[in-house]
């Protein structure tokens, strides 16, 4: 397996990272097929944003060729959750997330060489153009539209709760490999309600390339291999987590899903 925990995010997007591990975990997925055709879609936006001279009248007129001619959205109706993080199949739908198109665009702009920084909003991905030391458009991943206070305010009222105001950490610039461990995380948890047990351990094993010392992690790893009754490695890891969170609220859950499994036998898989 190759090792992420550390890549250049100066060299490489977050696009590229997922497309090589889902190129490792499905054994049909072509991570050069689907490089070569947005590589013919990044020469296309260069030629369509060309006539305009300044970053943000670029930024503006490629958001209305993602959303208007490209079209981009966000999904809606019934879907599984997994379908709008497999990165490649919201290329193919063009239908996802904010994560999802969020983490689409970056990879756009970086190739287009227009800055634009990623911020985890406690509501959602959005996306930040810095104008100056203290101005900044943002960007909603959804829409392409721009934001204000006034709406993230809103947004947090109605997903946080009523009370929820608006704070100027909120908005502060993500690094990429906590993107990445946005995706796949919400991925794992994805997979793991739709019962597809096995994906949801090879995304977590990821993970923990990243960050092989995460307690939080080999916790969830642990509660996989339970499900999977590979009970030995369940309890390896589950014991990990108490050891080192002792003091986290869950982990009196954990001691007893521990004492659960203790005498079952292993499975192995």
């Amino acid at each position: 397996m190759t090792i992420f925990y550390n890549i250049n995010f100066s060299k490489t997007t977050v696009l590229e990272v997922f497309f090589s591990i889902i190129e490792k975990i499905k054994k049909n997925f072509s991570k050069n097929l689907f490089l070569y055709d947005l590589k013919k879609k990044v020469i296309k936006a260069k030629k369509y944003i060309n006539n305009k001279k300044t970053k943000q009248d670029k930024l503006k007129k490629f958001l209305k060729l993602f959303y208007v001619h490209w079209k981009f959205k966000e999904i809606s109706g019934q879907y599984n959750l997994s379908d709008v993080l497999w990165l490649n199949k919201v290329l193919k739908t063009r239908k996802g997330t904010a994560l999802s198109l969020g983490i689409i665009l970056l990879y756009f702009f970086k190739k287009l060489e227009i800055p634009i920084n990623p911020v985890i909003f406690p509501t959602q991905l959005i996306l930040k153009f810095q104008l100056s030391y203290q101005k900044f458009l943002l960007i909603n991943p959804f829409n392409g539209e721009f934001l204000n206070n006034n709406t993230l305010e809103l947004l947090l009222k109605g997903n946080i709760n009523s009370m929820a105001v608006m704070h100027s950490h909120y908005l502060e610039t993500s690094k990429s490999k906590l993107i990445l461990k946005k995706i796949l995380n919400t991925l794992k948890s994805a997979l793991m309600q739709e019962n597809k047990i096995e994906l949801a351990l090879k995304i977590s094993n990821f993970l923990l390339q990243i960050n092989p010392k995460d307690p939080y992690e080999i916790r969830d790893r642990g509660l996989i291999y339970a499900y999977l009754e590979c009970y030995s490695l369940a309890k390896k890891d589950l014991y990990y987590f108490v050891n080192k969170c002792p003091d986290d609220p869950i982990s009196d859950i954990i001691k007893l899903k521990i004492n659960s499994i203790k005498n079952e036998s292993v499975t192995l898989h």
